[in-house]
């Protein structure tokens, strides 16, 4: 996403950002400041439990993890603060169902417990204020990066959010869905074309194990989904390679279904310009639920960018079962713009979904502009 004009979003953050780090003692400042020159520090994500670099909310005292919470939601719309607290919460729920056991697979994730909704890292890169600075805000399943340059916003790529459950039990009949919306309007547009589009939109019957580009630090042309245990850090074992081909053989996922989701920088699957008005809309509303995530004076001008053209060249690709319950991948591709979901993990009970941007993951432009006037 290019630099958007944003001064009330760039300032808000400026002042949470520095409202957190006057909260903290020196080795907890220490902990949070990474400078902006740390080019493989500032380009790596991962939506894994694991350590990382930051300060964790469990190393923070209550009121610190507020003003941590508070520099987070700068970076979201009401209702994707709403949907990043719950997946937070998912934790204690996971827990529960691994039956209090931590799941342990020789991991550090820098807590004495494995699911822990306090495992989510606060890193700043640069000091905020100054002409250009970011942040980030990770743990399991929720990550999110801002690069800043005065008023200019670039946002919010990688924007990771996970559901693991995807589904629990909540209240009577009812059930907890934080990425309801995300896997039911893909579905609904799936299910609304015809015979011939959706022949073209289906790219494999089966789903791969994860999201295609994984957590690289750009978006890779040729990718294909990096080994569980290579993702979380885990030294590659007989064990490990076993459970991975186990996970590829449930699904159906051979070489065929492998080479049919490759990444391609030329889209596949189903052009926006197949598609009939009705249809059209759903796809426009599917893309909304990943703009909408932002605050608002950047999803509009997401909103306008799209408009502008990239819409209208947007492909819808989708991977796996068509039902409820079945395994099923799919990716929305345009200029300067890529969604990737997958429900495939854990019985199709563990959704995976990232925004990107193919060209300018966090804030490659400005990233690049200020070193090269720094170096």
């Amino acid at each position: 996403m290019p630099a958007t004009n944003a001064p009330e979003t760039a300032a808000r953050m400026a002042a949470a950002a520095r409202a957190f780090l006057a909260q903290l003692e020196p080795k907890q400042r220490a902990r949070v400041l990474r400078p902006l020159s740390d080019d493989d520090e500032r380009r790596h994500w991962n939506y894994a439990p694991m350590a990382r670099e930051g300060l964790p909310l469990l190393a923070m005292t209550p009121l610190q993890q507020q003003a941590a919470n508070r520099l987070a939601a700068t970076g979201l719309s009401p209702s994707g603060y709403v949907t990043a607290a719950v997946i937070m919460g998912l934790e204690n729920i996971l827990d529960a169902q691994e039956a209090w056991s931590g799941g342990r697979l020789g991991v550090d994730v820098g807590s004495d417990r494995w699911r822990d909704p306090q495992l989510y890292f606060a890193t700043i890169f640069g000091e905020p204020g100054d002409e250009t600075w970011g942040w980030r805000f990770e743990g399991h399943h929720v990550s999110l990066h801002y690069t800043i340059e005065g008023d200019s916003v670039v946002a919010p790529n990688p924007t990771f959010f996970g559901a693991n459950p995807a589904e629990a039990p909540f209240g009577g009949a009812g059930s907890l869905r934080p990425l309801a919306a995300e896997e039911d309007l893909a579905r609904d547009l799936l299910r609304a074309l015809d015979g011939g589009q959706r022949e073209t939109a289906l790219i494999s019957t089966a789903a791969p194990p994860d999201i295609v580009q994984s957590n690289r630090p750009r978006v890779e042309d040729g990718a294909v989904p990096i080994p569980t245990a290579r993702l979380m850090g885990i030294p590659s074992t007989e064990t490990w390679e076993e459970r991975g081909r186990a996970e590829r053989d449930g699904l159906g996922f051979g070489p065929e279904q492998e080479a049919a989701v490759r990444y391609s920088v030329t889209p596949v699957g189903l052009a926006a310009g197949a598609l009939r008005e009705s249809q059209h809309e759903m796809l426009e509303a599917l893309v909304a639920l990943y703009v909408d995530r932002l605050p608002d004076e950047l999803a509009q001008s997401q909103r306008e960018a799209l408009a502008g053209g990239a819409l209208a060249q947007m492909h819808f690709a989708w991977a796996g079962g068509f039902e409820a319950g079945e395994p099923h991948y799919y990716r929305l591709q345009g200029p300067r713009f890529l969604v990737e979901y997958d429900c495939t993990q854990n019985g199709a009970n563990h959704i995976h979904a990232v925004w990107r941007d193919p060209e300018g993951d966090f804030g490659e432009d400005l990233l690049a502009r200020h070193y090269g006037e720094h170096h």
